[in-house]
């Protein structure tokens, strides 16, 4: 196969263009690097080893379960707070959440075996300890409810929120009597 002058001019054309845009994509990337000067100030990132780190939260479903929550739709927001707690295994406050959620069902069962997972990642919290009163108010044990309120009112003795259930516990003596669960604490 012969190859005239002019296809000839065509190939080694073709060539210079793929050399020239080789080029200038090259020129293109390195302008924005910029020169590297190695006195500057050391940057600010840093990569981590994924074996120091124990979960990375996704705020998504967590956010969507207490929007929901407060809503008032506790089937929803218990579904995303259990979305979230799968995502995040190790997020003690997202298993406190979807215990609460499983209060407002009735599903104590499924409750104390989310407040027991809050707990271990956690602690007794105030927050934990007060919302287990409640959920222990909510079956009707008050002897129990009102035993983790006095617990969580020790840890954080100004909590409005824990005291106002002590309130609305106390406030409820004169309809169901004083012996239903002791002496009576302000």
């Amino acid at each position: 196969m012969t190859i005239t002058r002019s296809q000839a001019a065509c190939q080694v054309r073709g060539r210079l263009l793929t050399w020239r845009r080789a080029f200038a994509l090259v020129a293109l990337m390195l302008s924005g690097c910029g020169a590297i000067d190695n006195t500057s100030a050391p940057t600010t990132l840093t990569v981590q080893e994924p074996a120091s780190e124990k979960y990375i939260p996704s705020d998504e479903p967590y956010r969507l379960g207490a929007e929901y929550f407060n809503r008032g739709a506790y089937g929803l927001a218990e579904r995303y707070f259990r979305d979230a707690v799968e995502k995040a295994p190790e997020d003690g406050a997202a298993w406190g959440a979807l215990a609460s959620s499983y209060d407002q069902l009735r599903r104590f069962d499924l409750a104390d075996r989310a407040y027991q997972r809050a707990i271990a990642l956690c602690g007794e919290t105030p927050q934990i300890l007060n919302n287990q009163g409640y959920s222990q108010m909510l079956r009707g044990n008050l002897k129990s409810a009102r035993q983790k309120f006095l617990q969580a009112a020790t840890l954080d003795p100004g909590n409005p929120t824990i005291l106002n259930n002590i309130r609305l516990l106390d406030g409820s003596q004169p309809y169901i009597g004083p012996s239903a669960w002791g002496a009576q604490v302000r």
